[in-house]
């Protein structure tokens, strides 16, 4: 009939042409055992010729999976809207799992038990075979509810003794290596702008921020929380840049905060790195093209992902998986940063 859509090859089709059973050619298409080399190159090269695309509901259900894995954000999306990490995080989930015919179950959250909710419903009603975990908090409830569920499950930066396969990058000795530049630079008057507490890697870096200035006799009690985003930086600085007494260096625990800082400080007419020597942390694009370039640490999230689906996809296919690290994030010189002010050294 003419407009008419062309029939769909089935699997009944390509076992026919290849004159052998459903069976063997399910067997031979879906790469399980049950037919000969030869024979299931045979029937490759027929359901080849034919344009035989495999059906998904059927793979699901001869595999009881659903060929899917799961990652929920939990962010507020206008936040999330400025944040480039995740852009390139999911760039390197799809460069694996595109290439075994997974897809990506993709889902922002807006609190911690809306998050709890999405993960458990994505396990127990079977919509992903397996989940990432980002952001990992200290004592982080999903991972509890995860392995309640004997669910399959790979973490990202997770703290040393999670009981979770997971894959990191060292973020401690590139915050130490930014915080000992500044200390070498002379400043003795420091500041750190955090993410939020509850967050392992906020921890982690802060960790790194004070240990070197510990270690070098010097006070490390200006800490503020920037919530990881551009606002929270620019808020800080005007909170912390007022006085006499201001530091003379800021090491933020991300770009955005950083860059937000930058902007907080031009507000209140003071120059970097004139008046304050500013470092980032992520390495993203907008640091790379602010004015002054930002001093950084460029992380690989798409690294990251990529290795982490890796791990996923094993641990889903019944491989016992050993945690895995990539390279430290690299330093990158910039502009944002200089030698402490005459006007407050010895001070």
């Amino acid at each position: 009939m003419p407009g008419a859509a062309p029939k769909r090859t089935t699997i009944v089709d390509v076992a026919k042409a290849a004159k052998v059973a459903v069976s063997s050619a399910s067997a031979a298409i879906n790469g399980r055992p049950g037919v000969s080399q030869a024979t299931r190159s045979r029937i490759l090269a027929v359901a080849d010729e034919l344009g035989f695309v495999p059906s998904l509901r059927g793979r699901s259900l001869s595999s009881n999976r659903a060929f899917a894995v799961g990652l929920v954000i939990q962010r507020d999306i206008n936040v999330l809207e400025e944040d480039p990490f995740f852009g390139s995080f999911i760039t390197g989930i799809e460069e694996v799992i595109a290439s075994r015919d997974y897809a990506l179950v993709l889902q922002v959250s807006h609190g911690e038990q809306e998050t709890l909710e999405r993960y458990r419903k994505l396990a127990l009603n079977r919509r992903v075979d397996g989940v990432f975990l980002n952001e990992l908090r200290v004592d982080d409830p999903r991972v509890r509810l995860l392995r309640k569920l004997d669910f399959p499950a790979v973490a990202i930066n997770a703290a040393d003794d999670l009981p979770v396969p997971t894959v990191r990058q060292d973020a401690e000795g590139p915050m130490r290596n930014l915080t000992a530049m500044l200390v070498n630079l002379g400043h003795t008057r420091f500041a750190h702008i955090s993410g939020p507490s509850e967050f392992v890697h906020s921890q982690l870096r802060y960790k790194a921020w004070r240990g070197v200035l510990t270690e070098a006799g010097l006070d490390a009690t200006c800490v503020v929380d920037g919530e990881f985003t551009y606002r929270g930086g620019e808020e800080a600085a005007h909170r912390i840049m007022r006085g006499p007494d201001r530091p003379t260096a800021v090491v933020c625990a991300s770009d955005l905060m950083a860059l937000g800082f930058i902007r907080g400080c031009l507000d209140l007419g003071l120059g970097v790195p004139d008046d304050v020597s500013v470092t980032g942390y992520d390495g993203i694009s907008m640091g790379v093209h602010s004015r002054p370039q930002l001093t950084t640490a460029r992380t690989n999230p798409r690294q990251l992902a990529s290795v982490a689906s890796e791990m996923l996809l094993d641990v889903i296919g019944g491989v016992q998986v050993a945690n895995r690290t990539i390279p430290p994030a690299e330093i990158v010189g910039g502009q944002s940063i200089g030698p402490c002010p005459c006007s407050v050294v010895g001070v």
